[in-house]
């Protein structure tokens, strides 16, 4: 499944291949509550149709309104700016106080489209800054930690692969955590050389990988745009993962599994040449202490987590697993 930066870069390529006019926008700016995050894309083509989003539907009843009555008549990319007053707070859908800076943008071969979507595709992390003044374009490799940067002159928006996630375990509690990961863009292989765990999976866009996990991990060559999750409980398979996942740039690797459980892992781990700072990568017991029972309830735990850590959130103690119980027990 293809993210929602990846879906409107592909219209846009696609529109633009057949002749078909249209724009490009990027949420460039919030101030207050916003319904999308800076980066937010949508594309909108001449005839008013729409890939993505950069509000939730308000702003971009509006943008499809001035389209289909004017036509698509920017020659140059244009700041516009939603929400400044009450009025147009309410009208727009903003939350009370929120703006929203959107820079709209008029493709063509000088855009550069069909390069980005291409790197993109292949996985190349780029960072891609249009000219305000003249829509001009230029695109570079971009870091792991490059943001979109705005100023009176130049937008510069990163662009690369997907989030990946690779599930340890093809059991229930794994086709509940890769149907919620791929709602939230996630692209997820379940890697599981179990063939009786294997044989009873069953979810469209979702990779079973029938490997070793410590082979099919360094086949992936995880980056810092990865996640890795065990879940068979069996150390045999878990423990082989997770020893060389904690040795990659991924931004997440975690285990289920008790707390005594968890205590004896990471003394294996270390037996296994991992050096201490490795072995402290690993979450684990894993997941949120939101008193999850089921499968699905242990998934959103685990999802939330996850989330956290990609957002840069540092957690409070008692909110983990380990500290939620201990919390609990005191």
């Amino acid at each position: 499944m293809d993210n929602i930066d990846l879906e409107v870069l592909k219209a846009c390529d696609a529109w633009l291949a057949a002749g078909q006019p249209c724009e490009y926008v990027t949420v460039a700016r919030t101030w207050g509550s916003s319904p999308r995050p800076e980066g937010a894309t949508m594309a909108i083509r001449t005839d008013g149709m729409v890939v993505g989003s950069v509000s939730g539907g308000c702003i971009e009843d509006d943008l499809i309104a001035a389209v289909r009555t004017h036509g698509i008549t920017r020659r140059r990319p244009e700041v516009v700016t939603y929400g400044i007053s009450a009025d147009e707070a309410h009208r727009f859908g903003l939350p009370c106080g929120g703006t929203i800076q959107l820079v709209v943008e008029p493709l063509g071969p000088h855009s550069r489209i069909a390069e980005l979507h291409a790197l993109a595709r292949r996985r190349v992390l780029t960072r891609r800054t249009l000219d305000l003044a003249t829509g001009g374009v230029t695109l570079a490799p971009a870091r792991p930690d490059d943001r979109l940067r705005m100023d009176d002159r130049a937008l510069a928006t990163v662009h690369g692969p997907l989030l990946r996630m690779l599930i340890i375990g093809a059991g229930q509690l794994s086709q509940f955590l890769a149907q919620i990961a791929v709602g939230l863009e996630y692209e997820v292989t379940v890697c599981d050389p179990r063939e009786e765990y294997r044989a009873s999976w069953s979810l469209p866009g979702v990779e079973v990988v029938h490997a070793m996990p410590d082979d099919l991990v360094l086949e992936m060559k995880l980056d810092s745009r990865s996640a890795v999750v065990a879940l068979t409980h069996d150390p045999k398979l878990d423990d082989l993962a997770l020893m060389e996942a904690l040795r990659t740039d991924a931004f997440y690797v975690g285990a289920i599994g008790s707390r005594a459980n968890d205590a004896r892992r990471r003394e294996r781990l270390r037996a296994f040449d991992l050096t201490g700072d490795q072995v402290a990568k690993l979450h684990g017991p894993i997941g949120l202490y939101i008193g999850s029972k089921t499968p699905y309830e242990i998934a959103i735990s685990i999802l939330a987590e996850l989330v956290a850590v990609k957002n840069g959130v540092a957690l409070p103690a008692q909110m983990s697993v380990a500290g939620g119980k201990a919390l609990a027990a005191a």
